[in-house]
C-alpha cells in the first residue's frame, strides 16, 4: 500500500513576524486548523498577519476569513454569575473565549492581566500558570486545565514556579514599556508607616486605615489606582504547616529555608489539587482514593471546601512527603490588590488603604485573611514590603472637573472615593460631589467621619446620604437610600452626573437594581427603557464600578 505524506502546514504566519521559528511553527498550525484551510496558500501580508495576531493579545477579531468567528461579545462577563452558567454561555466559543468565561470576571488584575488578557495570553502560549486567578479559585484552575486540555497536555510548572512566581520574566524586563512598580512582576519596596483603627470599640467589625509610605521607590499612582500587595503568611501558620508534615524548617528550597519560602512564597489558604495529587502517591487504602477523590474535585468526606493546607495535612496526619515535593504542590501566594485611599495632591510621596481584617472560625480552629492580619497585626512601623500599581480601568474621575459625580461606597467601598475628594478638593474642582455611605452602626462604623463632616461643611461634598444596616430593626442599605432619594438621584443623572460604585459584588448587583427602580420610576420609563438608560450610561462612560 502506498502511503502519501500529509499536506505541508500553510505558511500564514510571515518571517518577519516577530516570533521564534518554533512559535510561528505553532501559531501556523493553530491558525490553519482554526480556519480549516487547505495547502498551498501564500503568506499572508503583514498587515493582515498582524490583525490575526491582534486577536491572541486581546484586540477584537475580524469575522470571516482572517477572524475566528467570535461577535466580540462577552455576556459571561459577569462576576456574579456561576461558573457552571458561564461556561454555558461560552458553550462553541473559540477556545479563548471559553477560558475568559473561566475567570472570576472581575478584571482585578491580581493575575498581571484582567480576564480577557489572561484568557489570551494562555492561548499564545505566553502565559504557562493556569492558577493565577484570585477570584476564580480552584474552580477556575480546575476550568482551565480541562479547557487546556485541548491543546493536548496540561502544563507542569515545577517547584521553581513558587520560588520565582515574582521574578520578572525576561520578555517584561526587556521590555521598554514594563515600568518598575507598574506590574505584579516588577513589585518595589515602600515602608509600612502606621494604621489606625477605623471602628470605634464597640463595632462587630476590624477596619484599618493603613498608610504607607513610598520611599525613594519611584512608584507613582492617580486617584481610583489600586495597590498591588505581596503579603506574608502568619509564622505561627507556618510553623504548624513545617510540624504537620514532619520537615526541618531549614531544609534548603533553592537559596532559602523551607520556612522563608512558606512564609513569603506560598499560598497556605485553599488546598489545591496538586497537594492532594501528593498526598494519593505517598499514602494507600482508603486514604489514597480519599486524596484522589479531593484531587479530581470531589468531596467524599463533605468537609473540601474547609480544607486550607493545614487542615488538608492534618486529615491524612503521618505523611511525610520530600520537601521539594512538597514545596511544588502549593500554589504560589498571590499578591492582594487594595483600592488606593488617598490622592498624590494631598499626601505626596504616601498611599493610604482601607482594610477590613478577615477572621474566622472553622471548627476549633481560628484562620485568618494572610493579607489583611498581616497588616492588622503583623507588620511593624519602617518594615519594608513589595507593591506595585495596578492601574484602573476607567475607574477615575471624569476629564471634566466641572462634572458632577455621584459615589457609593458602602464599607471599605468608600477607598476611591476619600481618594476623589481629596483630588477635587486639591484641584479646586467646580463639580458636584454626592457620596453614599454605609455599614452597621452609626455610632462604631462611620468611617473617616471628622473628614467628612468637614467636607460637607464647606461645600466640598454636596450630599452625604447614610444607611445603617444594624441600628433598626429593619436593616437599611445604601440601595434603600438610593430610592429614598431617587427624585434628586435622578435629577443628577439627567444633568450629566457621572456614577461610581465600589464594594462587594452583592452589594453592586443591589445596587444595579436600585438604579433601575429610580430610572423608571423618577424618569418615567418602562423597565426596559431604564434597562436601556443604564446601559447607554455605561457606553458612555458614565456608570463605573469597582466591585470584589
Amino acid at each position: 500500500m502506498t502511503h502519501t505524506a500529509p499536506p505541508p502546514i500553510p505558511t500564514l504566519i510571515p518571517d518577519s513576524a516577530p516570533f521564534t521559528p518554533e512559535q510561528r511553527v505553532w501559531l501556523n498550525g493553530f491558525f490553519a486548523g482554526l480556519l480549516s484551510l487547505d495547502a498551498g496558500i501564500s503568506p499572508l501580508p503583514a498587515a493582515e498577519a498582524a490583525a490575526l495576531l491582534a486577536g491572541i493579545s486581546g484586540a477584537p477579531l475580524a469575522r470571516g476569513p482572517l477572524g475566528d468567528g467570535d461577535d466580540g461579545q462577552t455576556p459571561w462577563h459577569d462576576p456574579t454569575m456561576p461558573l457552571p452558567e458561564r461556561m454555558q454561555l461560552a458553550d462553541q466559543r473559540p477556545l479563548r473565549r471559553r477560558m475568559m468565561a473561566a475567570m472570576g470576571q472581575q478584571d482585578c488584575g491580581q493575575c498581571g492581566y484582567n480576564c480577557e488578557d489572561y484568557a489570551n495570553a494562555i492561548v499564545g502560549k505566553q502565559e504557562e500558570r493556569l492558577n493565577l486567578c484570585v477570584p476564580g479559585g480552584k474552580d477556575t484552575t480546575r476550568m482551565l486545565k480541562t479547557l487546556y486540555a485541548e491543546f493536548g497536555a496540561v502544563p507542569v510548572v515545577k517547584a521553581p514556579a513558587i520560588v520565582e512566581a515574582r521574578a520578572e520574566p525576561e520578555a517584561l524586563a526587556a521590555s521598554p514599556k514594563a515600568k518598575t512598580g507598574t506590574s505584579r512582576d516588577r513589585p518595589v519596596e515602600i515602608a509600612f508607616a502606621s494604621r489606625t483603627r477605623l471602628n470605634k470599640p464597640g463595632s462587630n467589625k476590624e477596619t484599618w486605615h493603613v498608610d504607607l509610605d513610598l520611599g525613594d521607590s519611584g512608584l507613582s499612582y492617580a486617584v481610583g489606582d489600586s495597590l498591588g500587595i505581596f503579603p506574608r503568611n502568619d509564622p505561627a501558620l507556618v510553623d504548624a504547616v513545617i510540624a504537620a508534615v514532619g520537615m526541618p524548617a531549614d531544609f534548603p528550597i533553592a537559596d532559602r529555608t523551607l520556612r522563608d519560602t512558606l512564609t513569603d512564597d506560598a499560598a497556605l489558604g485553599a488546598a489545591p489539587d496538586m497537594l492532594f495529587e501528593l498526598i494519593s502517591h505517598i499514602t494507600g487504602g482508603e486514604r489514597r482514593q480519599k486524596a484522589k477523590s479531593l484531587a479530581a474535585g470531589g468531596d467524599p468526606d463533605g468537609d473540601a471546601k474547609d480544607l486550607d493546607v493545614l487542615a488538608a495535612l492534618e486529615k491524612f496526619p503521618g505523611i511525610r512527603p520530600d520537601p521539594e515535593a512538597f514545596v511544588e504542590a502549593l500554589d504560589p501566594l498571590q499578591p492582594r490588590l487594595y483600592s488606593i485611599a488617598s490622592s498624590p495632591k494631598t499626601a505626596p510621596g504616601k498611599v493610604a488603604l482601607s482594610i477590613d481584617a478577615v477572621r474566622y472560625a472553622i471548627g476549633a480552629r481560628s484562620r485568618a485573611g494572610v493579607a489583611s492580619t498581616f497588616f492588622a497585626e503583623r507588620i511593624a512601623p519602617g518594615t519594608k514590603l513589595k507593591a506595585y500599581v495596578q492601574k484602573s480601568q476607567g475607574f477615575g474621575l471624569p476629564a471634566d472637573p466641572s462634572v458632577p459625580i455621584v459615589m457609593i461606597g458602602p464599607g471599605t467601598g468608600i477607598a476611591p472615593f476619600r481618594a476623589f475628594l481629596h483630588e477635587r478638593m486639591a484641584a479646586r474642582a467646580p463639580g458636584r460631589n454626592w457620596l453614599f455611605f454605609g455599614h452597621q452602626r452609626h455610632d462604631y462604623d462611620f468611617f473617616y467621619e471628622d473628614e467628612l463632616i468637614g467636607m460637607r461643611a464647606t461645600g466640598l461634598l454636596t450630599r452625604l446620604s447614610l444607611a445603617w444596616s444594624r441600628d433598626d430593626n429593619d436593616k437599611f442599605y445604601v440601595q434603600d437610600r438610593m430610592r429614598e432619594v431617587g427624585r434628586d438621584l435622578w435629577s443628577w443623572l439627567a444633568e450629566g452626573a457621572a456614577l461610581y460604585v465600589c464594594g462587594a459584588i452583592t452589594m453592586g448587583k443591589d445596587v444595579e437594581r436600585a438604579l433601575l427602580d429610580v430610572i423608571a420610576a423618577h424618569g418615567v420609563r418602562t423597565p426596559d427603557q431604564a434597562a436601556t438608560f443604564l446601559a447607554d450610561l455605561k457606553q458612555n462612560g458614565r456608570y463605573h464600578t469597582d466591585v470584589y
